[in-house]
């Protein structure tokens, strides 16, 4: 640390940038995509691309709670379909552990075939919060720390800059690119200040019982039930192993929805299924509140009575669910969930030009010094940014690529596209490494072409395209990706140009000795 807050403050966000800001980038990056998660489902499983129907029957959800029944699962989680998520979902957890998601059509209950693929949902969004390591809960920690030194970042920021109102004003673009960089980087640290703070210390109330769990210890002990109870009304009752039939859904939501006033279920989760003990745990959709819970009910399966019920009075608990629903921004509001997409990529151009501006200042001196230290952070970073747009095209073109059902070295669809996910960003490292400062243009030109190719193999493979969402509405969300693709490949062409044109120190000097 160094002599003076300000120093200190400047040491603290400098090093824990260079030593994270890789990790933030794509922390920052799947959160932003996770904000149109379930358009990027519709876009990567064409069986989805259905219309809402006019009038639907939650009967028509029977099928899929079958299903469940079928497989002797333990819970069946049915989501109920929407604007953005136009079909019935499945979900139960196997034996093994792993989950099961079956897919259903709103209108007739027909199974729809299997999608191959895991999508933003289960992919893309855990990766946000877990990077996809569940072992020992290391993503959850991992994510939290990066979480902790975001918000340390933003207030060391904000100390460090002496004219950060000014700043916020200042963007010259035609400079050279260490100077457009640091302007690049002091405007959205500005702009997005707040939903910085707010993204970051949302994300950590979230999972506050992984990382605080003495808070619920010192009260209830190990006994989570009984924290579940008092804190969110939960309920829970053991099966008895006799066989019952579950009513209609129909009377279930009714019942339900006499409970918590007015509002529609989000999703139904049946406890004990096929038992006579079965419930079904109703939970109200929070298209209207922010909370990400507003009320949930408890009917039995077999009698229809209203077993419990619960709105959020506890103050801590409201709270609680309150910033978790800023976070999670479930809400039907589609300027606010455009303008998270919009900070959300504010906060990643943040992070990538600190990376950048840090490297960009060092590179000279480190080549004379003949430190490595200035490149490896380049390449991590160019790999980290660059990079894991290059990765998630791949995975979008090999899900539009790969034909449903194909196994190769017995590995699955769903596995396919994952290692190409990988393998594709573990690439743009070794060619970063390689190809030094020149990497950033070539990336960006890649990422150019992918994104307009993903958009092309889009329309050969489905049928979908821009033209097609002006004469139907079910189509808006797929061509909204395609667009969003088709921006990304014009922004990274104009970049990879930008790039390409500006002359390295190096060269520069040389020249100016001639």
């Amino acid at each position: 640390m160094q002599v003076g807050f300000r120093a200190s403050m400047n040491w603290l966000h400098t090093w824990s940038g260079v030593v994270l800001g890789s990790l933030l980038f794509a922390i920052f990056w799947m959160g932003t995509l996770s904000v149109f998660d379930k358009e990027i489902d519709r876009w990567m499983m064409p069986a989805t691309r259905l219309a809402m129907p006019a009038a639907f029957s939650y009967e028509t959800m029977r099928p899929a709670y079958l299903a469940g029944v079928a497989a002797k699962a333990p819970a069946v989680l049915l989501l109920v379909p929407n604007e953005r998520n136009p079909v019935v979902t499945a979900l139960w957890r196997n034996a093994d552990g792993s989950f099961t998601q079956r897919l259903f059509d709103p209108s007739t209950g027909a199974e729809l075939p299997d999608q191959g693929t895991l999508a933003a949902s289960r992919f893309i969004y855990p990766f946000h919060y877990t990077l996809n390591l569940k072992m020992f809960g290391v993503g959850y920690w991992i994510v939290g720390l990066c979480g902790m030194m975001m918000m340390a970042l933003c207030v060391s920021g904000v100390v460090i800059h002496r004219k950060i109102f000014a700043d916020f004003f200042t963007f010259r673009p035609e400079r050279k690119v260490g100077r457009a960089t640091l302007d690049l980087h002091n405007v959205a640290g500005v702009l997005g200040l707040p939903f910085h703070v707010v993204i970051s210390l949302s994300g950590l109330v979230i999972l506050f019982a992984i990382y605080f769990p003495s808070s619920i210890w010192a009260v209830y002990g190990k006994d989570a039930r009984l924290f579940g109870r008092e804190a969110y009304g939960s309920y829970a009752r053991p099966p008895v192993k006799q066989a019952a039939d579950l009513i209609s859904f129909d009377a279930i939501v009714a019942r339900a929805k006499a409970s918590w006033g007015q509002g529609e279920p989000n999703y139904l989760y049946v406890f004990n299924p096929g038992d006579a003990t079965v419930y079904v745990q109703a939970n109200r959709a929070s298209e209207d509140v922010v909370g990400n819970i507003s009320a949930v009910a408890y009917i039995d399966g077999v009698s229809g009575d209203l077993l419990a019920a619960s709105k959020p009075e506890k103050p801590a608990a409201m709270v609680q669910r309150f910033i978790a629903g800023l976070h999670f921004i479930q809400f039907r509001h589609w300027t606010l969930r455009w303008l998270y997409f919009g900070l959300g990529l504010a906060g990643c151009a943040l992070i990538a030009t600190g990376l950048l501006f840090w490297v960009e200042s060092r590179r000279e001196r480190h080549r004379k010094l003949g430190r490595s230290g200035a490149g490896i952070v380049e390449a991590v970073t160019v790999a980290s940014v660059t990079g894991i747009l290059i990765a998630t095209c791949c995975y979008m073109i090999s899900n539009r690529v790969l034909p449903l059902g194909v196994t190769v070295l017995g590995l699955d669809r769903i596995a396919i596209e994952i290692i190409v996910f990988h393998l594709a960003w573990l690439a743009t490292l070794l060619h970063a490494w390689v190809a030094g400062r020149r990497a950033w243009a070539g990336q960006c030109m890649v990422v150019a072409v992918l994104a307009a190719s993903a958009v092309l193999l889009n329309a050969l493979t489905t049928g979908d395209h821009l033209l097609k969402a002006v004469a139907h509405r079910h189509s808006w969300p797929v061509a909204g990706i395609d667009a969003m693709l088709l921006l990304t490949a014009v922004v990274a062409a104009l970049v990879a140009r930008r790039l390409a044109g500006e002359r390295p120190p190096e060269r520069a000097a040389r020249e100016a000795r001639a």
